[in-house]
């Protein structure tokens, strides 16, 4: 598949990275287009965070290229990747439990995240217009006023999403952003995620199918490092090799 000569968002070709003689990631291709919702599903230890790890620039790779917007990520610092535009949301929701929800989602405007912005930093108009969007976008928007430590898990998880939100990336990868929600919280957060996916590309790692099944574009399953199947949630569903090692157990 000579996938690299259409536009894609992002562009990952023979990407691997070995830890202690292990190959975490071996020869992964993985092409996302833009307004694309892509889940990524495997068993544990399938390389699936690590993969996270590589495009954001936490991990570095031992071969391969990691391309967004034709801009190559192997060779920057992981702070240059996220001013290149990519957001990452780990499992464990990151936010300031003893600040409110407005001041969380304003000290993540990208003006007040240097030194210098945070110094000179004004709640200016446009301050409040983007605070406010965003914390209607996430359902947040009566909490406005309320301590982050005061919300439910599912609150911390759209909290912490809405926090990226203020950066306006244009590739969102979350891990794992539905565990320990309640059913109504999965259901909003499926509803969040399409609402989120219209203008930037947006890949999950998540293990609940049913889950999946509401939200993925695409499916992509991981397996020992390697890409074992990608399509529709269907064909995914019904492969062989993917009932075998991973929707059997």
């Amino acid at each position: 598949m000579n996938a690299a000569r259409k536009e894609f968002a992002l562009t990952v070709e023979d990407l691997s990275v070995s830890f202690d003689g292990f190959k975490a990631v071996d020869g992964v291709n993985l092409y996302v287009e833009r307004d694309e919702l892509r889940v990524i599903i495997g068993p544990n230890g399938a390389g699936k965070t690590t993969l996270l790890d590589l495009i954001c620039g936490k991990t570095k790779a031992s071969q391969g290229t990691i391309k967004f917007k034709e801009r190559e990520l192997t060779k920057m610092a992981e702070y240059e990747v996220v001013r290149s535009g990519v957001g990452r949301k780990f499992q464990t929701p990151s936010i300031y439990e003893n600040l409110t929800v407005y001041e969380n989602l304003e000290v993540s405007f990208p003006r007040g995240r240097s030194v210098f912005g945070c110094l000179a930093f004004k709640r200016t108009p446009d301050v409040t217009e983007r605070v406010n969007a965003i914390a209607e976008t996430i359902n947040l928007q009566d909490h406005l006023q309320r301590e982050a430590g005061a919300l439910s898990h599912g609150q911390k998880q759209w909290l912490e999403i809405g926090m990226l939100l203020m950066q306006e990336p244009e590739l969102l990868m979350l891990d794992e952003p539905v565990a320990g929600m309640s059913v109504k919280e999965r259901e909003q957060t499926a509803e969040l995620l399409q609402r989120i996916c219209k203008g930037r590309s947006v890949i999950v790692i998540e293990h609940d199918m049913q889950f999946v099944k509401n939200i993925a574009h695409r499916v992509t399953v991981l397996h020992q490092g390697k890409v074992l199947c990608e399509g529709s949630i269907d064909k995914v569903q019904s492969d062989p090799k993917v009932i075998e090692v991973y929707l059997g157990h």
